[in-house]
């Protein structure tokens, strides 16, 4: 298994895959419509690995495209992370996101099948479990999504293990995501939200670098040590070495399987603030405010299936992470505009 599509591969997420990919030996191919990326960051990658992975400009759901890549290419398998993911903007515009993140995919998996390619790791999200009726949360615990985009990710989960039910050539690993952060070592690739961040540390950063004026903390009464909400943040390096485990992980006896990527942990929003001003020598200016419906007092992963089968952990620490996550911001004060 050598050659690779990796859809949305000029992401946030995507980026570093590609960078992990390239660096255990894989020839990624990305496919991206630049709806939430920048195509400056197949430079930044050749930069990091000394290879310039190939490009193309397209958008998933554009089927006559992918068969001609496919054609083209021939892929061993495929790394699925193109998608909309905003929680608010799926909540205002729920037929976009099902039409984008849904229909998309099912336009990929019909394509894949056309060319006999039935590998996939899928880049699926810890917002499918809803409000977890325990922590940690293990893969078994009920799935239960409560905004549109969640419901997107467990709509294409289900699609994936009916797939694979109904056709044994399938070998599918889903990736339920907790809180991934940070950026490459280098501060050449990073997280560049467009607009206004939804995710607390890329406004976190944004307020340390002066682009956003104060943060919001949304309830400090919840039944957690400083009463702030607590969450399992992941490195996103971390988060991008899991995919190429995942990938040497699928064989014929696979089937359809879910793993959490996370760190087994959690911190509560004031940590990551403190750690943040530690590593950026900035004050970050914050506002506590009332809670916002539907969110939750604590969330992170149980991930011994991930460590066992996979063979993965996450490596990097709190410190790490912040230290990554302010270099890639202050050498990037405006993302890569």
């Amino acid at each position: 298994m050598k050659k690779i599509l990796v859809t949305g591969g000029a992401g946030y997420i995507g980026s570093h895959a590609l960078v992990s990919l390239i660096e255990q030996g894989f020839t990624p191919v990305i496919v991206d419509n630049l709806r939430n990326s920048d195509i400056k960051v197949v430079d930044r990658i050749a930069q990091i690995t000394g290879v310039r992975p190939e490009a193309h400009i397209a958008d998933i759901r554009d089927e006559r495209a992918l068969r001609q890549l496919f054609a083209d290419y021939q892929f061993d398998a495929v790394i699925h992370f193109a998608g909309l993911k905003a929680v608010g903007e799926s909540v205002a515009q729920p037929q976009r996101y099902y039409h984008n993140n849904v229909g998309g995919s099912l336009s990929l998996f019909s394509v894949m099948a056309e060319h006999d390619c039935y590998r996939l790791v899928f880049s699926s999200s810890a917002t499918v479990y809803g409000v977890p009726e325990s922590v940690p949360i293990n893969e078994t615990a009920p799935l239960c999504a409560t905004n549109p985009y969640g419901h997107s990710k467990l709509m294409i989960e289900q699609v994936l293990h009916d797939l694979a039910e109904a056709d044994s050539r399938w070998q599918i690993s889903l990736l339920r995501y907790f809180n991934p952060i940070s950026a490459h070592s280098s501060g050449l690739i990073g997280e560049d939200p467009d607009g206004v961040p939804n995710n607390l540390m890329p406004y976190i950063s944004q307020v340390g670098i002066g682009r956003l004026k104060q943060l919001s903390v949304y309830g400090d009464d919840y039944d957690t040590p400083d009463g702030t909400g607590v969450r399992d943040y992941i490195h996103v390096v971390d988060l991008a070495s899991a995919h190429s485990k995942a990938l040497l992980a699928l064989d014929v006896d696979h089937g359809c399987q879910a793993y959490n990527i996370g760190t087994g942990r959690g911190y509560s929003v004031l940590e990551m603030v403190q750690a943040f001003e530690r590593a950026s020598g900035q004050v970050i200016n914050y506002q506590v405010r009332a809670r916002r419906p539907g969110d939750i007092a604590t969330c992170y992963a149980d991930t011994r299936k991930s460590a066992e089968q996979l063979a993965w952990r996450a490596e990097f620490d709190l410190d790490a992470m912040m230290r990554d996550l302010w270099r890639w911001q202050s050498n990037n004060p405006s993302g890569y505009k």
